[in-house]
Order: structure tokens, then C-alpha cells, then sequence
């Protein structure tokens, strides 16, 4: 029988006794939560209080796996660690409880564990839900402080998405106190160096894995570092209204854009550092850049960063000389009168870049990004960015040179295309070149190129620390190797020695048995003649006996030939008798067979119908929980204001209807259902009603 329960039904696991709870959202129907290995169902405690509840998750077959059981008993090591309330599990075993997966052979190897109230981040990001300063600090320090104690044990999530993270923060149920304000769910694929790698590996959620180890798996101490740094850049950011209304949908970045120079890694690396520091959006930049997840920053990093933030202070983001440069570029720049001087950049911030003062020649590099940069934006359709990189290369690339002639006209062409064709004969490119504010923020504009090259060059001394760090265990490991090595010839030693000991002590005992075996032999000899003697004796008798005997036989059988002729042919009249009735008989066993066969046959087909009609039901009672879900979703979307979202979640409702019409109109208020997104497909000023 499969485990489809309804509300209220009762179930005893492992002593206690819980009732299925209902879906706030879908009343009269039980509530559960699909996932990628299997269905999460909401357990409440009979005697006990709502955050007791526990998760009765059920596995699909294909997870159904008995070493859940060793993996959950290792995981309960953990459950103290905050954020990881849910390592407390216990595996349903047929040792422990045949008699309920007798009963639901579903439930074999499920897990129940703590039930984890509030929403999901995915429910914050779906809603498009603005968070206080206050609120996403803290929310981002929990999820730091999880990442870093699980990072000091050697453990890893392997699946960290917004899904997977839990908000009891923002629980309407009453928790107690000390409880975690967020927590991590759906840790099967945890990685630790204590148990064995799973037989199937995710490959990460779209808009947290990174595009460099998404097809390969994730299964490893470093597996949550980029994920991790994703999850926290978008609970700071969330703070912004201008970062939560630029969101791709339910995630911030859609996946193609992960680690590419995309609009809104910059707008939210940006907003990092003017909210929360440099020190920040510096972290979130090392880990978008890595080209390996160990390269990415470690939670402990995250967490000594986000501790040291005020929620009241607002920091500033540009270094002293680009604040310097900013500043300046207030001043009013229309001035044609004014010296050469006012046209130059300063020559402290010259000197600051190693660019001579009176020259416009910079390294060839620091052009080449900045062109490359340029033409990167410009691709992706961001015409006003890539226009003042343009000036910012052209203003340090030598004269008449191909390459000045290339800026030239690519700044031409996208003037052309930024303004009307009046304003850009105008104002020409020299004019542009000799204002104070372009030359200004051309240098800040390279103040922040030299900055990536300074986090470069930490990176690599941080590869090169842990090289040697690598080495030093390296030797710390081989020293072990050479200890164990003496131990185990130590060890070899004993053993002989109590094996050369143990093969004298068989030795003697050998000797004892032999001996025993010698005197017992003689004794058998002694009895065996003694047997024959006897023997011998008996034959004799035997043999007269037997001559005595054969003659009585002999007139006894005289007797029997007569009586045995008379018994001959009585018993062939018999056996002909019986004969005609044996082949009557297997005549009727013939004739029960096909009568038995047919009957089974008969029965085969009513079990395969039965069975097809109960396959049928229980598609169909799926579909009705699908059905319902669409209809939320479509009612959610419209309060959300998505009325796209909205029409595809009617468009699916409808058709998964229309594939059973004649059913679902005799189930619940699917038609009420059906005639609501049918009027708003048609007309979306229609508002769909909560059901």
C-alpha cells in the first residue's frame, strides 16, 4: 500500500503517535513538500507542542538506499551545531519498524526528523521581499557562523541553494528560545571525510553553482564556498531596494550568468561596498573570480568580515583617492577658459598609478582590460558603461596610434547612438578628453583595475601558503607512516614469538594424542578378536539352524505355489478393475485442471484491472495535489503581480485538467478552479480568488 496520507490521519513511528498535518495553503490537503530525492510530510506530536513537529521524509525508490542508516547515525554527531537541527534523524529499518513499512512499503529507510518552521531565502526572493538593514545582517552572520563551524568539522552541504535554507527568523510559530534564525535542510549529500561518497552526486542549484564545477559534481570539504558567498551577497543586498527589483527571478542571477562580468554582478558588488564596506564586496569579488571553489573565501573569513559591520553604520566604498576624484568631479567642468592645469588629472593621483605627470601613456595592459572591459559591456547591451571606459583608455593610449584611431571611433559610434545626432556634432572628442571630471574618473577607473591586480596577488600567496601548508602535512603524515610503520614490525615481532610459543604447546599436546591414539587402537585389536572369536561360534549355529529351516521352507512352499496361482489370477481381474478406474480418474483431473486454470486466468485479469483502476486513483489523486499547487502558484503570482507568471501557472492548470476533465469536476472546487483562470487568461484584470 503507498503512503499517500490526508490530513489528521494518525501514525505511531518508533513509539509515538502523530497526526499528518494540513497545507495552509491548500486546505484538505496533507501538508508536504516535494524535493529532488523524495516528499517531506509535516508530523505533529499527539502530546506535545507545534515546534515539536517533526519531517517524515519518504524517498523516492532510486534514494532508498540502507546506508542511510550508518550516514544518519554519523550525522547525529552534529546535530548540536546551530543551523543543523535537522542531522537528528532517525532511519524507519525493517529491524525496528516492519510492521508499519509492512504496511507502507514507502516508508522503507525514510528519515524523520525535526520539523523546521518559516519560510525558505527562496520564498524571500520569489516574493521579491525587502529586508531591514538590521535583519539582513543578522541573517547573513547565521549563515556564516553555520558555514564556518561546519567548515572546522571538515563537513559541507554539497547542495547549498536557497531552497536549502531555512529562515526560522521569520517563523509565525513560537520557538524556543536559543533556537538558530536560520538552518540548513536536505543534507543527504553532506560530504565528510568520515563517510562514503554517494553513489549519485548534484551538480548544484542554477544561480548558486559555479559554471567552472557544475558538471563534475559537488562533493567536497570546499563544496559550499561559492554558493555560500552567493547566499550572503543576496541577504545583504536584499537590504537595497534597487538590488531586489533587479533580481532575475528565483534567484538573484540567473545561471548563465554566473561568473561572467554581467550587469548585476557589478550593481550588487557595487551596492556591497557602499552598504557594507569594501572589506565585503571585496570577499564576494574573490569568490565570483576563483577559479576553483578552494580559492573562494572560507565562511570564517565571511564571518570576521560581517562582525566587525555596525547595523547602524553606512560605510563608504571608494578608496581615499577615488573619493578625491569623485569629490572633484562635482566641480563644474564647462569652464573652455580655464588652464591646462584644470584640464589635467592631478599629479599626486598620476604619481599614485606610476603614470608620468605630462604624459598620456600608461602600461599597454592596463589599456588592453580596460578596452576588452569596454567591449564586454558593449555586448551586453550596457552602451553608456562601455562609452566611458572608451574615453578612459583613450585618454592614456599614445597619439596617432591604430589604437587611438580605434577608440576614436568606437567612442563616435556610441555617442551617435546615446545622443541625437544635433548634440553630437556638437561636442567633439576633444572636449570630452579635456574635462577635468572625465580625467578624473578615468583614474579612479584604474585606481580599481590596480586594485583587482593587488587581490590577484593575494590569492596567489594565499595558494602558495597552502602549498606549504600542504607540504607540512605532507612530511607530518610521512613521520606517522615511518611511526606506524616501526609499531607494526614491533607488532610482526610479538606475533611470532606467540606463534612459535603456541606451535610448541601443539606440538606436545600432539605427542599426548598420539599416544592416546596407540592405546586405543590396541584396545580395539583386543576386542575385535574377541568379536571374531564370537562370531565364529554363531555361524555355526546359524548353518544347522539354516538346514533346519530350509526344509520346512521347502514344504511350506509347496503350499504357496498353489495358493499364490489362486492369488495370481484374483489379483490380474483387480488390477484390470483398477485400471478402468484409474483412467476415469485421470480423466476427471484433466477436466478440474482447465477448469482451474480458467478460473485462474479469470482471477489474473480482475487483479490486473483492480490493479490499473488503484494505478489510475492514485495518478489521478496526484494530479489533484498538482492541480492545487497550480492554482496557488497562479493566485501567489497575481498577488505578486506577475501576471506572466500568473497566465503560465493557469496555462498548466488547464491542461493537466483537460487530461481528465470528466474526473475532476466531480472533485472538490476544481471547476470553480478551472472557470477562475480561464476568465483571467482572457481577461488578466480578472482577480483570481483564494480557494
Amino acid at each position: 500500500m503507498t503512503f499517500q496520507p490526508n490530513p489528521g490521519d494518525g501514525i505511531v513511528v518508533n513509539g509515538t503517535a502523530y497526526t499528518v498535518g494540513q497545507h495552509p495553503a491548500a486546505p484538505g490537503v496533507a501538508y508536504a513538500q516535494a524535493g529532488r530525492q523524495g516528499i517531506v510530510y509535516q508530523l505533529i506530536p499527539v502530546n506535545g507542542e507545534l515546534h515539536e513537529a517533526k519531517a517524515l521524509k519518504v524517498f523516492f525508490p532510486k534514494f532508498r538506499i540502507p546506508a542511510m542508516v550508518y550516514q544518519s547515525e554519523h550525522m547525529g554527531n552534529y546535530r548540536e551545531i546551530p543551523g543543523l537541527q535537522v542531522s537528528s534523524r532517525e532511519v524507519l529499518t525493517p529491524e525496528r519498524n516492519g510492521d508499519l513499512i509492512a504496511e507502507y512499503p514507502d516508508l522503507l529507510y525514510a528519515v524523520i526528523m525535526p520539523w523546521i518552521h518559516g519560510c525558505t531565502w527562496f520564498d524571500v526572493i520569489s516574493d521579491q521581499r525587502n529586508l531591514g538593514r538590521s535583519e539582513s545582517l543578522m541573517l547573513a552572520k547565521a549563515l556564516a557562523a553555520i558555514g564556518s563551524s561546519m567548515e572546522q568539522r571538515g563537513l559541507a552541504h554539497c547542495d547549498l541553494s536557497a531552497p536549502n535554507v531555512m529562515l526560522p527568523f521569520f517563523s509565525e510559530v513560537k520557538l524556543p528560545e536559543g533556537a538558530a534564525a536560520v538552518e540548513l535542510v536536505d543534507v543527504e549529500q553532506m560530504y565528510s571525510p568520515k563517510m562514503d561518497r554517494p553513489d549519485v552526486l548534484l551538480a548544484g542549484s542554477p544561480g548558486y553553482a559555479a559554471h567552472r564545477t557544475v558538471h563534475s559534481g559537488l562533493w567536497s570539504a570546499y563544496a559550499d564556498r561559492f554558493a555560500g558567498a552567493v547566499i550572503i551577497a543576496e541577504m545583504l543586498g536584499w537590504s537595497d531596494p534597487a538590488i531586489v527589483n533587479r533580481a532575475w527571478g528565483e534567484s538573484y542571477f540567473d545561471q548563465h550568468e554566473m561568473q561572467t562580468p554581467c550587469e548585476r554582478y557589478f550593481l550588487l558588488k557595487k551596492s556591497l561596498g557602499q552598504r557594507w564596506g569594501t572589506r565585503i564586496s571585496d570577499l564576494f569579488g574573490r569568490a565570483w573570480d576563483s577559479q576553483d571553489l578552494s580559492s573562494c573565501p572560507t565562511f570564517g573569513e565571511w564571518l570576521i568580515a560581517l562582525s566587525s559591520v555596525s547595523e547602524e553604520e553606512v560605510v563608504e566604498e571608494a578608496p581615499a583617492a577615488a573619493a578625491t576624484a569623485a569629490a572633484a568631479a562635482q566641480e563644474d567642468d564647462s569652464d573652455e577658459s580655464g588652464s591646462e592645469r584644470s584640464r589635467e588629472v592631478p599629479a599626486d593621483i598620476m604619481a599614485s598609478l606610476g603614470i608620468e605627470p605630462g604624459t598620456r601613456e600608461v602600461n599597454d595592459n592596463v589599456v588592453g582590460r580596460l578596452f576588452h572591459q569596454a567591449r564586454d559591456l558593449e555586448k551586453a547591451g550596457n552602451l553608456s558603461g562601455a562609452l566611458e571606459i572608451f574615453r578612459s583608455a583613450y585618454h592614456f593610449v599614445k597619439k596617432d596610434s591604430p589604437l587611438e584611431v580605434e577608440l576614436a571611433a568606437a567612442i563616435q559610434g556610441l555617442e551617435e547612438q546615446l545622443r541625437p545626432a544635433e548634440e553630437s556634432s556638437n561636442k567633439g572628442i576633444k572636449a570630452l578628453l579635456s574635462s577635468r571630471k572625465f580625467m578624473l574618473s578615468t583614474a579612479a577607473a584604474i585606481v580599481i583595475l590596480a586594485g583587482s591586480a593587488i587581490t590577484v596577488n593575494q590569492i596567489l600567496a594565499e595558494k602558495a601558503e597552502s602549498r606549504q601548508m600542504d607540504a607540512q602535512r605532507l612530511a607530518e603524515q610521512q613521520a606517522q607512516e615511518k611511526e606506524e610503520a616501526a609499531r607494526k614490525q614491533e607488532e610482526e615481532s610479538r606475533k611470532q614469538q606467540e606463534e612459535a610459543a603456541k606451535k610448541e604447546a601443539e606440538a606436545k599436546k600432539a605427542e599426548e594424542e598420539r599416544l592416546k591414539a596407540e592405546e586405543a587402537k590396541k584396545a580395539e585389536e583386543a576386542e575385535l578378536a574377541r568379536k571374531e572369536q564370537e562370531k565364529s561360534e554363531l555361524q555355526a549355529k546359524y548353518e544347522k539352524q539354516a538346514k533346519y529351516e530350509a526344509y520346512l521352507a521347502s514344504l511350506e512352499e509347496k503350499k504357496k505355489k498353489q495358493a499364490l496361482q489362486e492369488k495370481y489370477d484374483n489379483q490380474a481381474k483387480y488390477e484390470a478393475y483398477l485400471a478402468q478406474l484409474e483412467e476415469k480418474k485421470k480423466r476427471q483431473a484433466q477436466e478440474e485442471a482447465a477448469a482451474k486454470a480458467e478460473a485462474e486466468r479469470q482471477a489474473r485479469a480482475r487483479a490486473a484491472q483492480q490493479a490499473q483502476a488503484a494505478q489510475l486513483q492514485k495518478q489521478r489523486s496526484q494530479n489533484v495535489v498538482e492541480l492545487v499547487a497550480l492554482y496557488n502558484k497562479a493566485y501567489n503570482a497575481q498577488v505578486a503581480g506577475n501576471k506572466d507568471r500568473a497566465k503560465n501557472a493557469a496555462r498548466e492548470f488547464i491542461a493537466l485538467y483537460n487530461k481528465d476533465k470528466s474526473y475532476y469536476k466531480t472533485v472538490g472546487k476544481m471547476s470553480s478552479r478551472l472557470n477562475n483562470l480561464q476568465q483571467f487568461i482572457s481577461d488578466d484584470s480578472h482577480w483570481i480568488p483564494k480557494l
